[in-house]
Formats: C-alpha cells, structure tokens, sequence
C-alpha cells in the first residue's frame, strides 16, 4: 500500500513538473533562502534579499538569452557570452567617457557590439555550417582579442548618475530587478505570444518539421543568437556600472552560470520548450548556493565543480523522466 502511494506521488509530481517545469527552481531558491537564514542573523535578511535580487538581475539578463539560443535545438548554446560581457563593458566605459549625458549612447553601444557579435556567431554557424558550440567557442577568442585591445588598461569610471542607477532601491527593492522583470516579462510575451515565439518552439522541437510547416527557420536561429548575445553587450555595460569600471575578467563567471540556470530553470535542453519565469528561481537560487558556499570558506574550483554535478543532475533526471513519459 505504501509503495503504491510512493509511486503514486512520484507521478502526480512529474504531471506537476511538465506542467510547471519553472517549480523545481522555485522551491530550491526558497529552501536555499531558508537555509541561509537559518544559518545567519535575522537581522541580516534585507540586505541579503538586496543582494540577491542585484545580482541575479544580471545573471537573469543573460541568462534570457542564452534560453532563447538553447531553445533552438539540441547543441546550441552561446560560449562567447563572457568575451561578450568583456568587450561591451569596455566599449561602453570608452563611450561614455564619464559623462551622464552620454549614458544611453554607451549603453546602445554596448547592446549593438553585442548584436555585432550575435551575427558574427550566427554567420559562423549558418554559412560555414560550424557546430554551434565550436563556432560561437571560436568566436569568443576574437571578441576577446578585441576587449583586450580596447579594455586593457583602461580606467575610465561610469558616469557618476549611471553608477547611481545601478546601484539605486526604490523601496528596497533594487532598480536593477526591476529592469531584469521588466525584461523577462518581455521576452516572456514575445516568446508566449508572437510568431517568433512559436517558430523558436517549432524550430526547436524539431527542425525539419518546423521548415516544412513554413517556420522561417534561419531567421528565428539568427534572431535567438543576436537578443542574446545584445543581452550580454547590455550586461557587460551595467556590470561596469555597477562594479566601477570594466575589467577583462567582468564575465568569465556567466558562461557555466547561464547554462546552470537555463537548465535548473526548466528550459528543456533538446529544445523547444523556453522557460522565463524558471529563470528568476534558478538565479536566486545559484547566487544562494554560492553565498553559502563562501561562507563555508569553499574554494571556487569546490563552487564550479558543484554547479556542473547540478547540471548534470538536473539533465539526468530530465532526460529519465522524458523516457518515462
């Protein structure tokens, strides 16, 4: 009786899971919270919600993007991200030189050599047929070569009303999480409601398919690989903002974060099925584990090794319960 209620449950979770794959992430941010508190000062929980909001805004802007590329089949994802991060930030920096009035132009600039690499990657891909992740791994030297010639050196601060912005709470809650909302809930309608949203979920369930039924195929894998690597040139520019300056090195964390996030999120690695709202869950609950990891005093090698064993599960246990199905 009792095995028969156990299995019971295992699959009235899993109908649960499909029907809401951005759940699993929602409840391991929750009990990470909890954790965290349980582990710390009561005291402490306004400036901790601050801070993870802050920086999972940013993990969360990226992370849009490189769903939107994964959704377009299985072996597509964005590796040029950080490269991305790097030479936007510092092209940003150049452009607006300090000055307030030139922030919108730095930020537009940073968003267009993001869009410029998106092609670029996209260029690779589609017309010397390179595999997605070989293509955009190669291309992200390039664009670091690139960031190493413009940022090297450099030492330019954001504009004192940009570093303002940034860092602003309206109500406690950081204007950098309402920016990142604002975004998902924008991606979330354009993938939910528009055509590109339906061929990108067409195009990534099956390919052929898609392109028999008239799904405009090339032209939702190019839209996909330029949001998102525009996403990346926007994030490049507000982690310069936020941190002082730009820095080589500004991005190097997000390339094993975003893919961690996207899965844990809910999006299906072999495509098709986008999850947005999985992604704020994911976030929150990555810069959790990572801050308790830091207070347990574990090494950076100790916090990738672990966020590959979760990849790897969270796929593992995906895969198990697609064949189940």
């Amino acid at each position: 009786m009792s095995s028969t209620t156990l299995s019971s449950g295992m699959q009235v979770w899993r109908r649960r899971a499909r029907n809401a794959p951005w759940l699993g992430s929602t409840l391991a941010a929750a009990a990470a919270f909890v954790i965290t508190i349980a582990n710390g000062q009561i005291q402490g929980i306004p400036g901790l919600l601050a801070a993870a909001l802050s920086f999972s805004a940013l993990t969360v802007l990226v992370a849009l993007g490189q769903m939107l590329v994964i959704s377009t089949g299985p072996g597509n994802a964005d590796l040029s991200i950080p490269s991305t991060i790097a030479l936007s930030s510092a092209v940003s920096m150049l452009v607006m030189n300090g000055s307030d009035a030139m922030v919108l132009p730095g930020l537009l600039a940073a968003m267009g050599v993001g869009a410029a690499v998106g092609l670029l990657n996209f260029g690779l891909i589609r017309l010397l047929r390179i595999p997605p992740i070989i293509a955009t791994l190669a291309n992200s030297l390039i664009v670091m070569s690139c960031a190493i010639s413009f940022g090297r050196g450099l030492k330019i601060k954001p504009p004192p009303i940009f570093i303002e912005l940034v860092t602003m709470r309206l109500g406690g809650i950081p204007l950098l999480a309402m920016l990142a909302l604002a975004v998902s809930v924008l991606v979330w309608l354009v993938v939910e409601r528009t055509v590109f949203g339906r061929s990108l979920c067409a195009l990534g369930q099956n390919a052929r398919a898609a392109e028999f039924s008239g799904v405009r195929t090339v032209r939702t894998s190019l839209l996909a690989y330029v949001i998102c690597a525009a996403l990346a040139g926007l994030t490049g520019a507000l982690i310069a903002g936020f941190a002082g300056g730009n820095s080589l090195d500004q991005g190097d964390e997000y390339l094993l974060l975003t893919i961690a996030v996207v899965v844990i999120g809910g999006t299906s690695v072999s495509g098709g099925r986008p999850c947005v709202p999985g992604i704020w869950g994911a976030a929150l609950f990555m810069f959790l584990l990572v801050a308790m990891l830091n207070a347990a005093g574990a090494s950076a090698g100790l916090r990738m090794l672990l966020t590959g064993a979760i990849i790897i599960t969270v796929i593992a246990l995906a895969g198990s319960g697609s064949e189940r199905s």
